[in-house]
């Protein structure tokens, strides 16, 4: 609804190259709501407000975009700044990303990478297909089980650049295997001189980065939380999954199930945006089942017309 309002106001804005003015209303919106205003605007032009914002500001509108409202905004900003938004975006946001592109664009890109972020990069697109390994984050924040409270707090001052991922704390033994995991509200209110040890939850809650998709939508549906520890076959710690990741996985399978139920293979993407050689690849498997058993349909009901003619009641189950 914003961005039906707005987006004519700033297109305008941009024609008359407004740039401070633009900023100064971007900035008073939240990136969700910007992100709802470039939808309504062309590539173009959201490659021009992109580069308006303040950096920090860009990359959280830039993640909160469809994935194909991404790919456009690409094609339409510079080198430097697609590069800029590839290394400050979220690690499981820029794979969605990558993950939706050809082979050749997703290496382009790639290469933009600084040489850590392309390391994970790499590490996540490694996964399988639709894994929980290519949606989690590998920005978590482990600690081990002798430290004492004052030592975690020390240590979390160290990791600013994990600050959204330290609601819960792991626990982790010295060759990374996972132990356990405390809660961040229980270490607030703790003396600093209390041992890690004795604030653990005693659960062993995790899912395995090989493990399908819809595993991690039933785990947070079970268990009723925000955030799961995501391992390896070694129960090593790699990573971790937010229930915002989740949710858009759980509305991904419900499109696609839907789809099923109408009798169409699900499309992948906006039905607008679906080329016509894809969507006759998605469709006429189901067509041509369809038309052959209307024909068997007809067969039956040419067969059975004289006594439909004789009890008409009978049409009411022609469907």
């Amino acid at each position: 609804m914003i961005g039906n309002l707005l987006a004519p106001e700033l297109s305008e804005m941009i024609a008359k190259r407004d740039f401070l003015a633009l900023r100064e209303v971007l900035c008073n919106f939240p990136p969700a709501d910007i992100a709802e205003i470039f939808c309504d605007l062309s590539p173009d032009d959201e490659a021009v407000l992109l580069r308006l914002l303040p950096r920090r500001l860009a990359t959280e509108v830039f993640e909160h975009l469809p994935v194909e409202e991404q790919e456009k905004t690409l094609h339409a900003l510079g080198r430097e700044h697609v590069a800029q938004i590839l290394n400050d975006i979220a690690p499981d946001d820029r794979t969605a990303l990558l993950q939706e592109l050809p082979a050749a664009a997703t290496q382009k890109l790639l290469a933009l990478l600084n040489p850590d972020e392309r390391k994970i990069a790499t590490e996540l697109l490694g996964y399988p297909k639709n894994s929980i390994g290519r949606r989690m984050t590998p920005e978590y924040v482990s600690i081990k089980q002798h430290w004492t409270v004052g030592e975690v707090f020390d240590y979390l001052r160290t990791q600013h650049d994990k600050r959204d991922s330290v609601s819960q704390l792991y626990v982790v033994d010295n060759q990374g295997h996972l132990l356990d995991y405390v809660r961040l509200r229980n270490l607030a209110v703790a003396d600093p001189a209390t041992p890690v040890n004795a604030l653990l939850e005693h659960q062993n809650l995790s899912l395995c980065a090989a493990d399908d998709q819809e595993i991690a939508v039933a785990a947070f549906k079970k268990y009723d939380t925000t955030m799961l520890p995501v391992v390896d076959s070694n129960n090593v710690l790699v990573g971790v999954i937010t229930v915002d990741d989740v949710l858009d996985v759980a509305e991904a399978e419900t499109t696609e199930d839907i789809q099923k139920l109408g009798a169409v293979e699900a499309l992948g993407g906006p039905y607008l945006t679906i080329g016509i050689f894809d969507m006759l690849r998605k469709r006429a498997p189901w067509l041509a089942i369809l038309f052959i058993g209307e024909m068997f349909t007809s067969t039956a009901m040419g067969y059975f017309e004289k006594e439909i003619e004789r009890a008409a009641v009978l049409a009411i189950f022609y469907p």
